[in-house]
């Protein structure tokens, strides 16, 4: 049967119909995922055409998997992040939902006092197990829509569930009529997707939830998780590990709305930001993030990331406030006593501090050189340098510009005592940068009228 798509503006059969593949032993894709090897990538070299959504946007799981690695936060912690999290987020709400876990009298604390504070964006959400009487802590709440786990791979349905594929799938059925019949919009989590059969149960299972929708008049998302981060975006990759393939997949063969869709990705392979953008190339509305990108193993991808490349596609900031960011990655440190590698992008203090004498002789020159863009007017984080024996004169400069604002000539007499200072201790076999407190003391020391300007 022929279908004209709107998107494609083409007329297309439209004869996708998958039915379960109803095995007896589980299909773990060993060719791919020899587990005593590094995985492999397959190549079939079907390319499918790029198709973003007509609006994108990000959802954020700081609340659930970011406290799945890390000490559990405080109420108190939760409703600030929360507060930061709308800020950031815009009056638009690109930030368009929170998901919280609800078990614990903790939880509900703080998801009840986030509720309070009356923001529509991020909506609060919730994540349950795929258990009936859990639905009762999300209608407690007064919550539209929950999470619940649906775990499509082999790898669970067989080695941790115990079931067959049909088993499992009357199971996940069977829960999300329960969340319709109680007006809870279900979003079923497909965990582990890039390990599960693709055409034998995924989009089966995702046909029989749109037929759901339709009977119910009401959505059912689904969120692509890529557990272990096994996703690849790279043009002609095979399935199961296809990230395009997924996306595309999923919209073409199930039917399923862009907007009903949402990718939730890992970092186990240094992947997680590359997949979610190519979700959303790939058809995919949403894409979820974690703050810093804690989460659980390596993470998730960083929800701030997520932001910059929102920006980076659309050409606007469509009201999201990217100063917060910093603000955010303030309170981790100082409120909660969270480590934040230096070198992170975005976040991290040395991520625009440069140590490099001829990369702070070009900044000298025009902070545009060697900054990725106006760090201070996105982020309120200027451009600096650390002090090494590899920043030179121009190094030392380009400090004292920044720290004092005061502008010195590269041959003074004080630059080349402060800079022979350095090189002594260098040559002593110091290892770590000289501090700012050093080099204040050096610089009342060699240019005291700087100090007292």
């Amino acid at each position: 049967m022929l279908k004209f798509n709107k998107k494609s503006k083409t007329l297309e059969r439209d004869e996708y119909k998958y039915v379960l593949r109803d095995v007896k032993k589980p299909n773990l894709y060993r060719d791919i995922f020899p587990y005593g090897e590094v995985p492999k990538v397959s190549f079939n070299w079907r390319v499918m055409p790029a198709s973003p959504a007509d609006k994108i946007w990000i959802t954020d799981t700081t609340f659930r998997d970011g406290q799945q690695s890390r000490p559990p936060y405080t109420v108190k912690n939760i409703v600030d992040i929360y507060k930061m999290l709308h800020r950031l987020s815009g009056p638009k709400g690109i930030i368009r939902q929170s998901e919280f876990f609800l078990y614990s009298a903790k939880d509900r604390e703080a998801v009840k006092k986030c509720m309070a504070l009356g923001y529509r964006y991020p909506e609060i959400t919730g994540w349950i197990r795929a258990h009936k009487e859990d639905f009762e802590l999300v209608k407690e709440l007064g919550l539209k829509e929950t999470g619940i786990l649906t775990s499509v791979s082999d790898y669970h349905i067989f080695l941790k569930l115990k079931k067959t594929r049909k088993q499992a799938l009357g199971m996940y059925l069977d829960i999300v009529r329960s969340a319709l019949d109680r007006k809870i919009i279900p979003r079923c989590h497909f965990e582990d997707i890039t390990r599960a059969d693709f055409y034998g149960f995924v989009v089966p299972f995702a046909q029989e939830l749109m037929k759901l929708s339709k009977q119910a008049k009401m959505p059912i998302k689904i969120r692509a998780c890529d557990t272990l981060g096994f996703g690849v975006t790279y043009p002609g990759v095979s399935m199961p590990r296809s990230v395009n393939g997924i996306m595309y997949g999923l919209t073409k063969f199930a039917d399923v709305p862009s907007e009903w869709l949402e990718w939730h990705g890992h970092n186990d392979f240094y992947r997680a930001l590359t997949n979610a953008i190519g979700a959303w190339l790939y058809g995919c509305s949403a894409a979820n993030g974690s703050l810093l990108g804690i989460g659980e193993r390596t993470g998730n991808t960083p929800t701030e990331a997520l932001v910059i490349e929102y920006i980076a596609f659309r050409g606007s900031a469509d009201g999201m406030d990217t100063t917060v960011i910093t603000e955010i990655a303030e309170y981790f440190e100082k409120e909660m006593k969270y480590p934040i590698p230096p070198n992170q992008p975005y976040v991290g203090k040395n991520f625009n501090v440069t140590k490099a004498g001829i990369h702070a002789d070009g900044l000298l020159k025009d902070e545009e050189i060697y900054n990725i863009f106006d760090t201070n007017k996105i982020l309120r984080k200027p451009v600096s340098v650390g002090i090494t024996d590899k920043s030179g004169v121009a190094g030392i400069i380009y400090w004292i510009k920044h720290h004092l604002k005061a502008n010195v000539d590269k041959n003074h007499t004080g630059i080349t005592k402060i800079k022979e200072w350095i090189d002594t201790q260098y040559e002593a076999e110091r290892t770590v940068g000289i501090s700012d407190d050093e080099m204040h003391i050096l610089v009342k020391k060699y240019l005291p009228d700087i100090i007292k300007r």
